[in-house]
């Protein structure tokens, strides 16, 4: 079930395309009902899947200023379920049902310091941040952070656009990003309890950055994050999961999450993000056997470790010594 957002759905057009990094397309898209776009915001889709169509959400790389063309950009996932395969198959002319812009990570005014931190394709939600700032002329910075310089999508752009306030952390450069380093750096600046910081990369980069955080008692409400996608610590495996309060017991496959499999199974559940995010769909852990695979940033790494709840919409579990996983829960 659904809950809180009202999402205006409309039917846009490819109207460009192109790659911008290995596995990663550019998708520009003209939106027939056009409204203003902030950095931060991002569109929902509609995609075709084996069974149905299935959410999407990805952010808005950059936007006309009427809002009336927006492009998105899609890393190819190497176990996708249709979603970026999908988008990567768009040709111009091609249609496809979207939402207007959904504004979840919006860029605060008047910190007296910037520094947005980008993961991978994470840097899709930052790009237009980056922008907004340079146009402000405040202090900014802006950290990328990648395997290599051929996967890192718009690296040579924003080298150009932002050419004193961007630093890149390439790890096969030998360049690659100290979380202890960086944050030891921010909370020695004499603008550190100022400082507003814009987060967007994978699950356990940003886990390292809140405890980082934490422990060095900056701001928690200075640290602002938007995940990407739901990278954990294990390839996902198949699972049982049960419900014992309602007589509920199904199998969550590889292509699927703990939510999707409940709700086949008839279990009514809270959602909204789908991206671990806003917490509607926790469920209370009541028994596992295995380890959970924790994908989310709604619960603090300490909830986490505690296992005592987990997002159902990102969140799995692995088997340990090749037994089959198995989780127990209750939902409200």
């Amino acid at each position: 079930m659904a809950a809180t957002v009202h999402r205006v759905w409309q039917t846009a057009e490819v109207v460009a395309t192109r790659q911008v990094a290995e596995r990663v397309r550019r998708v520009e898209l003209s939106l027939p009902m056009p409204t203003r776009v902030p950095a931060g915001s991002h569109l929902d889709l509609m995609v075709p899947l084996p069974g149905g169509e299935d959410l999407r959400s990805y952010s808005i790389v950059d936007a006309d200023a009427d809002g009336s063309r927006v492009a998105l950009s899609v890393q190819l996932a190497p176990a996708s379920r249709g979603g970026s395969a999908y988008l990567h198959s768009l040709q111009v002319g091609d249609r496809i049902r979207v939402t207007q812009p959904v504004q979840n990570f919006p860029l605060g005014v008047g910190a007296p310091r910037y520094l947005l931190l980008a993961g991978g394709i994470g840097i899709t939600a930052l790009c237009a941040m980056a922008e907004v700032l340079r146009q402000r002329g405040v202090d900014y910075e802006l950290v990328y952070v990648g395997r290599s310089r051929p996967v890192m999508a718009y690296a040579a752009e924003l080298a150009e656009r932002h050419p004193d306030r961007i630093r890149m952390h390439v790890d096969d450069e030998g360049t690659g990003l100290s979380v202890d380093t960086l944050l030891d750096e921010l909370a020695a600046d004499p603008l550190a309890q100022r400082t507003e910081v814009y987060l967007c990369g994978p699950i356990r980069l940003m886990d390292a950055i809140r405890r980082g955080w934490a422990t060095r008692g900056l701001p928690v409400t200075n640290l602002r994050f938007e995940t990407f996608g739901n990278s954990g610590s294990w390839e996902p495996q198949e699972f049982e999961v049960s419900i014992p309060r309602l007589g509920v017991t199904t199998t969550v496959g590889r292509d699927a999450t703990m939510l999707e499999a409940l709700e086949s199974a008839g279990v009514e559940m809270m959602w909204d993000c789908r991206k671990g995010e806003c917490g509607l769909c926790q469920v209370r852990v009541l028994e596992v056997e295995g380890a959970i695979d924790h994908r989310d940033v709604f619960f603090s790494p300490d909830e986490q470790e505690s296992g005592g709840g987990l997002c159902a919409c990102v969140s799995r579990i692995a088997a340990e010594n090749g037994d089959r996983a198995r989780v127990r829960i209750d939902v409200t």
